[in-house]
């Protein structure tokens, strides 16, 4: 009996310091992959700050998670989705995010960008195509 493979969206919609939503998020995301489901990760709202480059958690005595994300490729999670609108609303752009890439093994392992800019109504239409939905 062959299972049946999920789609799981995580939407991160919290800033990366100050709680540990973010954290955990990416934890979560982690197991669900190492599990071969279908896991897409969605920023939001203040979780686009999660995918800034050049973080500095010094003066927040937290420890920098952020270099984890560059992991995400090698468990084959390559779909990160960033909201145009909240990127627009704070300021940033896609050059201020993080370069993350991932090698795709049915493309000659070509390196391609995980990160997606899509719109608010974008997002909505790949949001009602999953299965589950965790919102951190």
């Amino acid at each position: 009996m062959s299972e049946q493979i999920k789609k799981f969206m995580y939407l991160n919609r919290r800033a990366p310091y100050g709680t540990i939503y973010a954290w955990e998020s990416l934890e979560v995301v982690l197991i669900g992959a190492a599990f071969d489901q279908d896991v897409s990760l969605a920023f939001l709202d203040d979780g686009v700050y999660q995918l800034v480059k050049g973080q500095d958690t010094a003066e927040v005595d937290m420890k920098n998670f952020s270099p984890t994300y560059q992991a995400l490729g090698d468990y084959d999670v390559t779909k990160l989705f960033v909201e145009k609108e909240s990127l627009e609303e704070r300021g940033l752009t896609l050059d201020d995010l993080m370069p993350l890439t991932y090698e795709d093994e049915d493309d000659d392992w070509a390196e391609k960008d995980s990160i997606k800019v899509v719109s608010r109504a974008e997002l909505a239409d790949i949001m009602e195509e999953q299965d589950v939905m965790f919102s951190f």
